[in-house]
């Protein structure tokens, strides 16, 4: 059982909570459109702890959603966490961004799949089953009217996160559902970080880096 400190900077949504014992008991997050999470990260971080009236120095952990995700929000995020467990002296615990956003998504049967929007007609994506199983890694996917078509015979897919505005477009099968304006949220990252941390699932502060799952590609503006 463990009082944790979570972090989830890998979308739009600057997001921040404080579990015990895997329950949420604080959670302050930005749905605004665009990044801020330089700015209120650590405003969002303080805030969760007074309101709980807790002392940093008290939680045993932090847990940081890992990615993979923008990779401005993904360093902030990551760089957070670690300064945090350096100053505290407490273990790191990574979260993937992708699972904890599945994880939103409760169904009795048919499959789930995160995604979260990349650079055209790509998404990074993953597959859960009911029971939120891992069906199907992570990986980067350019759609087309023919993904998951082999899935959407048989059962329904249930499809979450920022991918799924430009998916809909494409997918028009009556068994794919379109859960919309849903992002990687810091409230889910406590039920899995607990579960990390009774395993003693913990990361090398030092060595720790986001999961990018691709390069980072800087692009030029344009005149």
């Amino acid at each position: 059982m463990a009082l944790v400190l979570n972090i989830e900077t890998a979308t739009t949504n600057c997001s921040v909570s404080l579990s015990k014992d895997g329950e949420t008991l604080v959670l302050k997050e930005d749905h605004t459109a665009g990044y801020s999470h330089a700015e209120t990260l650590h405003v969002f971080i303080d805030k969760v702890f007074k309101t709980a009236g807790i002392e940093p120095s008290k939680i045993d952990a932090v847990a940081v959603s890992k990615g993979p995700g923008s990779y401005t929000g993904l360093r902030i995020g990551v760089s957070s966490a670690k300064g945090l467990c350096f100053a505290l002296n407490k273990p790191l615990i990574a979260i993937s961004t992708l699972e904890s956003l599945a994880h939103q998504v409760n169904i009795d049967n048919g499959f789930i799949v995160a995604m979260l929007d990349a650079r055209r007609m790509e998404v990074y994506s993953v597959i859960y089953n009911s029971n939120h199983e891992l069906q199907r890694g992570i990986e980067a996917e350019v759609l087309t009217e023919e993904s998951y078509a082999n899935i959407l015979s048989e059962k329904k897919i249930y499809f979450i996160g920022n991918g799924v505005e430009k998916t809909k477009n494409l997918i028009k099968h009556p068994n794919a559902i379109f859960i919309d304006e849903k992002l990687p949220s810091a409230n889910e990252m406590s039920a899995l970080a607990e579960l990390k941390y009774k395993k003693s699932d913990t990361e090398d502060v030092a060595y720790f880096e986001p999961y990018y799952l691709k390069d980072f590609i800087a692009l030029k503006k344009k005149n």
